[in-house]
């Protein structure tokens, strides 16, 4: 039933606005943060509260030491609908402190993102702290973090919320090439809070930027 009358809403525009900067993506992060660029593929499942479905996404960023940049996009189909939701945005993280000298990294996050869904479009908002401890294993690195912050929704003639969310994932380095995954939830107080587990791979290229 809350598949239904999600998609429904969805499509006349009345929707609740849901989680997460990309639609049915958890809000990523990597709060140590670091220099070249990275190209990451994501996969996403969001639970029943939050509409079910897949997500399929690509984000590109840019680190330039204490500040990355992101660009991305996402495709979330609800379970049950006929139209798939694209979001388009990017956000920008600075590392506050961290560093091959300390053993925890923290980083402020803001982002956004645009969701074109016939006849509205969702604009969302995201602001962010995210703490990490980076861990040095041989071979390979670990980075656990947690990041919790607001979101803000906006979907036009009004209808605009503001919630508390929180991330818990990992991001893990193998030379190049690497995974991540993280766990998102959002709690909404109009509605059943969301939740989305997702997972990804990326590739890292340590370009000699000169900063």
């Amino acid at each position: 039933m809350r598949n239904v009358m999600l998609t429904v809403g969805l499509a006349m525009g009345l929707a609740t606005p849901l989680v997460a900067q990309w639609l049915g993506e958890p809000v990523w992060n990597s709060p140590k943060g670091g220099t070249g660029v990275t190209i990451s593929g994501d996969y996403a499942h969001p639970n029943a509260d939050y509409g079910k479905g897949n997500t399929w996404g690509g984000r590109a960023s840019l680190g330039l030491s204490t500040i990355t940049f992101t660009a991305g996009v996402a495709t979330w189909k609800p379970a049950g609908s006929t139209q798939s939701l694209t979001s388009v945005g990017g956000n920008v993280a600075f590392r506050l402190i961290g560093g091959s000298l300390l053993p925890v990294a923290l980083n402020l996050q803001l982002g956004g993102a645009s969701t074109n869904s016939t006849p509205v479009t969702t604009t969302t908002l995201t602001g962010a702290a995210g703490l990490s401890v980076p861990l040095p294993t041989p071979g390979f690195t670990i980075e656990p973090y947690f990041s919790p912050g607001i979101r803000y929704h906006n979907s036009g003639g009004g209808s605009h919320t503001t919630n508390f969310g929180y991330a818990l994932g990992a991001n893990l380095g193998f030379g190049l090439l690497g995974i991540h995954l993280a766990y998102d939830h959002e709690r909404r107080s109009s509605a059943a809070s969301g939740s989305v587990f997702g997972v990804g791979a990326h590739l890292s290229l340590h370009l000699p930027l000169g900063m």
